[in-house]
């Protein structure tokens, strides 16, 4: 089996029952923001696309590039689709021509002649765009788990399908996190290194419970070549930015796990893998090119920004025209209210008022009385100052999905009152009926957790209140203090107080010592 980079969470597999094309992306995603780190237009796209199977791991755009589709990848190619709740990723992939699909079902084997392979989706609504996958390859030669940006909670059974020889993982997170908000600038250095520790620390949680021999970090960090986004590039010219690179990821992966063979993934990196056999090469880049794309960063990320200005000018001229301020405010209004009746628990979870300053427009949103309508100096829980042609292009393309067009452009600020809302970042990623009924449902369903697990000197639900995982496998007490390792999340068990975000208590009980029961 031959393993090639191809750029953020890209990559060509070939093996002894046909080829896969994984996530292609040449960028810029995000209305012009992100571009795969390091420049991977060098690549040989033409023989790439040429693939037997075509997979797209979720819709996010730093995964899914429908111009690169559109341009190298044939009509032909049989497309395997993750078994997603809701159909937006089939259907922007049947409107680029592709009508080949192979419709996958969840966590199920498919057999290709010597080629085995399994895509496990994730569907809850904080999993990517309401979903994400990976991908596991077998063929008689070699397995691999290509794992991208997605976060697994039954690792047994998604393992079951072989131990791979070789891991390929997320390791710097996609979030605007603290990047874009309204915070002091020595607050926003904590909260960036805090976010750097989680994601290296949910990292290595998978990779110490996957155990492959061979781990390869991937799908990030981005480059920004906007100028005003250029200093967030990596952990930020002032500390305040989010994105490990792999190289340093790697640094910090010897330190825990010294005994864990690790490996630079970037584009033209050709992995074979051959009866736990393995070999490692370069074949875009020179050694001495990856060192200095890594140890003088800055200049090199300068000159990919100098040199790469009319990308940025092409997309910004693609986008629709400024809706004046009483336009755009009927057109959020008529499409958000008839969404906003049907989200009960969103606008429970929410709990106030919403603020959005869009160009000229000054609007709130009313999630307790479900209205859109002028801002009149109400008190809110959120502020949002977003561009008037961001918006404006969503409401042209009926953009449902605001968290993967205009929160992941990082072109926008935000304010809170309080801790992270989710579900208010819900809502905006849910702007459709069928994806607002979806979440309505999988919260009424999280609602029923009887099961209780004994940790250490307590008794908790069984499932994590976030997103349901095992939390006798990722949960860790300290001084009374819950934390799920998968996302950081932590519970003060003495209230069931959820400490990360308003809502989502948590079911718990001291043990008596001298009892060996519940304390009621």
């Amino acid at each position: 089996m031959r393993v090639t980079g191809l750029g953020h969470a890209g990559m060509f597999i070939e093996t002894a029952g046909g080829s896969i094309l994984c996530d292609p992306v040449i960028g810029p995603s995000f209305f012009g923001s992100w571009f795969p780190f390091p420049d991977n237009r060098g690549l040989d796209w033409e023989r790439f696309g040429a693939a037997d199977f075509l997979y797209i791991s979720h819709r996010h755009r730093d995964h899914f590039d429908p111009a690169l589709l559109e341009r190298y990848v044939s009509k032909d190619i049989s497309v395997l689709l993750p078994e997603y709740p809701t159909d937006e990723l089939e259907t922007d992939l049947r409107a680029l021509g592709y009508e080949n699909i192979v419709y996958t079902q969840a966590g199920v084997p498919l057999r290709y002649g010597a080629l085995t392979m399994m895509i496990t989706p994730l569907r809850a609504p904080s999993d990517g765009p309401i979903g994400d996958s990976s991908l596991s390859v077998d063929d008689g030669t070699a397995s691999i788990l290509n794992q991208n940006d997605s976060h697994p909670l039954d690792l047994e059974k998604l393992l079951s399908f072989s131990k791979p020889d070789a891991y390929f993982t997320q390791v710097s997170g996609a979030i605007w996190w603290p990047m874009v908000y309204d915070l002091p600038q020595d607050a926003k250095q904590n909260f960036a290194k805090l976010k750097r520790d989680a994601q290296n620390k949910r990292a290595m949680y998978y990779i110490e419970k996957v155990d492959a021999e061979h781990v390869f970090p991937m799908a990030g960090p981005p480059m920004f070549l906007r100028e005003e986004l250029f200093r967030y590039n990596g952990r930020g010219l002032h500390d305040d930015a989010i994105f490990t690179d792999q190289r340093e990821f790697l640094a910090h992966m010897r330190e825990l796990r010294p005994q864990q063979k690790g490996y630079e993934f970037l584009p033209g990196t050709q992995v074979d893998l051959d009866a736990g056999e393995i070999s490692v090469t370069q074949t875009l880049y020179t050694a001495e090119e990856i060192d200095r794309v890594f140890d003088d960063k800055w200049a090199y990320l300068a000159e990919q920004r100098d040199s790469r200005q009319d990308e940025i000018r092409a997309e910004e001229e693609t986008r629709a025209a400024v809706l004046p301020p009483e336009e755009m405010l009927a057109a959020i209004k008529q499409w958000w209210e008839p969404l906003l009746r049907r989200a009960r628990t969103i606008r429970n979870g929410v709990g106030g008022n919403v603020r959005f300053r869009i160009g000229d427009l000054d609007m709130v949103v009313d999630f307790p009385k479900a209205k859109v309508r002028e801002y009149a100096g109400e008190e809110c829980v959120y502020w949002y100052t977003i561009p008037a042609d961001l918006v404006s292009t969503n409401i042209a393309d009926h953009e449902i999905d605001w968290s993967n067009s205009i929160f992941l452009s990082m072109q926008f600020d935000v304010g809170r009152s309080g801790k992270f809302n989710e579900f208010l970042t819900t809502f905006l990623k849910c702007l459709s009926r069928d994806r607002i009924e979806y979440v309505e449902n999988w919260y009424a369903e999280q609602s029923d957790q009887t099961e209780d697990a004994r940790l250490g000197d307590w008794v908790v639900q069984r499932r994590c209140p976030h997103l349901r995982a095992d939390l006798t496998k990722t949960g860790k007490i300290e001084d009374g203090v819950l934390t799920c390792s998968l996302h950081d999340w932590k519970w003060d068990l003495a209230s069931g107080r959820c400490l990360t975000t308003q809502g989502h208590p948590i079911r718990a009980s001291a043990v008596d010592a001298d009892a060996a029961s519940p304390v009621v």
